[in-house]
């Protein structure tokens, strides 16, 4: 479960770095442009589609304590995924998608708010990871 929330990160983290790139090309509005864009979009759109749930499995799963604290933040990046992906399908119904488009849909503060919360859980997770090593190597060394 884990393995698939840091796939969906890795593929929302991926398309904002191409989104980055892409904003700076100056794409026209040209109808049919942005075919490239279109692809790393769905890609996230499809990573953010029940993020929070998936969160909360892995909260679950892993039984992380204090579980009141997770479970509210469960509700903020559920809130942020799927603001950002609201954003995220108002740009892929359009017919063209162009580098200013883009630009703005980078500095909406829906996407940096959900990249900011993937950045704040991996963090944890990562730190918990540590501590959980360490415990372990202490614990072996102390057999």
């Amino acid at each position: 479960m884990r393995d698939e929330f840091q796939q969906r990160c890795d593929a929302i983290e991926e398309a904002y770095e191409f989104l980055l790139a892409y904003a700076a090309q100056g794409v026209s509005g040209d109808p049919g442009a942005g075919s490239q864009v279109r692809e790393f979009l769905q890609r996230a759109a499809g990573a953010l589609t029940g993020l929070g749930d998936l969160f909360g499995a892995v909260i679950d799963r892993e039984r992380l304590e204090p579980a009141d604290r997770y479970r509210a933040y469960v509700a903020v990046l559920d809130r942020d995924a799927r603001d950002s992906l609201a954003a995220i399908e108002l740009v892929l119904a359009q017919p063209s998608i162009s580098s200013q488009l883009i630009d703005n849909l980078n500095a909406s503060m829906h996407l940096r708010a959900l990249l900011t919360d993937l950045f704040l859980i991996d963090e944890i997770l990562k730190a918990r990871d540590q501590v959980t090593s360490q415990k372990s190597q202490v614990t072996s060394h102390n057999s």
